[in-house]
């Protein structure tokens, strides 16, 4: 194909393809807050003395850590239905996608919380702090700057699991671009295209992560 060629193919896919990507930054975005929105709690139950806390966010971390994504979408999507639970595609999509981060996000919360030294619950103990106040006063500031890396790597790989909701009729970047290929007797640039748009939109959450650090390695000092 020639340079000519080769511009009329992206310019003709360019709308799809950008409607597509604003697609995936809204299920990427929706998907993060709802990772969170599990990984704090989760995190909390893990760290209970509780046994009865803790079994419910054991079970559902390993059931989300041990199985694939695109599983998890399938059942979502396509089992729960059978059983009277039925979710539009874009639901279906941003909670499995919120289901699978927010277990890794409580890995790395959980690992945090503990890496925070004993000496510190102790501290703020015997000056008259419960273990609620201590948590959330004391330990969680320094446990997020530690969590911070590990935590934005979970959000970051989000982006490129987006592309996984193609295959519950979600039309974000990888499904206009598939649309966009089936018209092309030359898919190979369009599929370039996608994954350089995929990583420049990780370079992006990249240089929101490094921001983050200094704010918080800064606040610390």
């Amino acid at each position: 194909m020639d340079w000519a060629g080769l511009a009329e193919l992206l310019r003709d896919a360019a709308p799809s393809m950008l409607k597509g990507t604003g697609y995936t930054v809204l299920f990427a975005l929706a998907s993060m807050v709802g990772g969170l929105l599990l990984g704090f709690p989760t995190a909390l139950m893990r760290l209970s003395r509780w046994r009865l806390a803790r079994a419910p966010a054991e079970l559902y971390v390993s059931a989300m850590r041990g199985t694939p994504l695109l599983v998890q979408l399938y059942v979502i999507y396509y089992w729960l239905p059978s059983i009277g639970i039925d979710f539009p595609p874009v639901v279906a999509g941003v909670l499995a996608l919120s289901l699978n981060a927010g277990a890794f996000l409580s890995e790395s919360i959980r690992g945090a919380v503990l890496g925070v030294s004993q000496g510190q619950w102790r501290a703020s103990f015997s000056l008259g702090l419960g273990y609620w106040s201590t948590l959330y006063y004391v330990v969680l500031p320094q446990a997020l700057r530690v969590a911070v890396p590990s935590m934005s790597n979970t959000l970051i790989s989000l982006i490129k699991d987006t592309s996984l909701v193609s295959v519950v009729t979600i039309s974000e970047l990888m499904l206009a671009t598939k649309e966009a290929v089936a018209g092309s007797a030359n898919p190979l640039p369009l599929y370039m295209t996608a994954a350089v748009i995929y990583w420049c939109l990780s370079l992006l959450f990249e240089a929101l992560q490094r921001y983050l650090e200094r704010r918080l390695n800064r606040a610390h000092r």
